[in-house]
């Protein structure tokens, strides 16, 4: 069976079409979360110009001196600011330790929503952390602020169609969410020739699943990203024009007792004469109220839930003192326990399979 991630037009839930409409989109989604857990959306109505403005901040960010960048370096506990190549090793997230060997070849910088967003309650000044935006770069702030507003209306656009889709009452995941400790993370890997020695297997980003409700994913159309398949393979995926990449969370897959997934994926960057390859990239992480309670939904139970109930703050620091503060996470049993089938089966690129 050929592997491919399907495209939804998400547009009848932006539009406001009827309810038929609406329905058509909800059974999209639900098989392409039940057979791939990656789809491709369009009709999303992002501006353009918002979009251009973004990705010209997202460069001159990172086109500064790696010095500079390093100013914004934060704690592990702390998800803002900037990450440096080789600082972090995404597939200690799920407690691998043997692919976690070499940390991963990527920076980053995140922004976040703090608490100032809320003044009425009290939320946690680490998790839900004031921004740092660079100094030396003034008009860096509003393009990317939003962007970050567009990627959240969508983010729940799509839990809106979940709970269509898992035929929940209508806003059912607002409870979960109206505080949602939400991240933008833009990624780079065009890195000047001779920042970091090529040698050993390069790993742009090491094989992971995401670790909240829903991903909202931009890209360039560049090779790189590649998804694992129910065939054991990693296929490389690349956007629709016009498209954005979205991926579950391993909340989701625990709320829907996995007839939902949360699907691994990594990056393998392109090498070219021992050049890495223009490569951008901004995830947007929806990943709900840090104190939320994420118990099976009745509905997915069946024969008994796969997961212990737990909330959103336990699931999501021990996923970051894996990926960030570099220590293997013991609380990852069932998502470990798929890397470690995939690499028995010999986790074959479809390259090599002639795909």
């Amino acid at each position: 069976m050929e592997f491919r991630v399907p495209v939804i037009d998400i547009g009848p839930y932006v539009n406001g079409a009827g309810a038929q409409a609406r329905s058509e989109v909800a059974r999209q989604i639900d098989a392409a979360a039940r057979t791939v857990g990656f789809m491709q959306i369009v009709g999303h109505a992002v501006p353009q110009p918002v979009l251009d403005g973004f990705t010209a901040a997202l460069d001159s960010f990172f086109g500064l001196e790696l010095a500079a960048k390093r100013e914004y370096r934060t704690p592990p506990a702390i998800n803002r600011g900037y990450s440096p190549p080789k600082s972090e090793s995404l597939s200690l997230s799920l407690g691998v330790e043997s692919a976690g060997r070499m940390k991963d070849f990527f920076e980053a910088f995140n922004v976040g929503v703090p608490a100032a967003r809320y003044p009425d309650l009290a939320l946690p000044a680490d998790d839900y952390a004031e921004n740092f935006w660079p100094r030396e770069l003034p008009e860096f702030r509003a393009p990317v602020e939003a962007y970050f507003a567009e990627a959240a209306r969508v983010a729940r656009t799509l839990t809106t169609a979940f709970a269509d889709a898992l035929e929940l009452p209508a806003g059912y995941f607002d409870a979960f969410t109206d505080h949602s400790l939400d991240v933008l993370r833009m990624n780079n890997y065009a890195l000047p020739p001779g920042a970091v020695e090529l040698d050993g297997e390069l790993i742009g980003m090491g094989e992971h699943t995401d670790y909240g409700i829903v991903t909202v994913l931009w890209a360039d159309r560049a090779p790189g990203l590649q998804v694992l398949g129910a065939d054991g393979i990693w296929h490389d995926v690349q956007p629709e024009e016009g498209a954005l990449l979205v991926n579950l969370g391993d909340l989701m897959a625990r709320w829907t007792n996995e007839r939902w997934m949360s699907t691994l994926h990594r990056v393998k960057p392109p090498i070219v004469d021992g050049t890495i390859q223009r490569r951008r990239s901004a995830a947007y992480f929806h990943d709900g109220n840090l104190d939320a309670v994420i118990a099976t939904l009745p509905s997915c139970v069946g024969d008994g839930s796969r997961y212990e109930p737990v909330t959103v703050a336990e699931h999501i620091r021990a996923k970051l003192a894996g990926s960030r503060g570099l220590q293997s996470n013991s609380n990852a049993e069932r998502e470990a326990a798929r890397v470690l089938a995939a690499l028995s089966q010999g986790g074959v690129d479809a390259a090599a399979e002639g795909a």
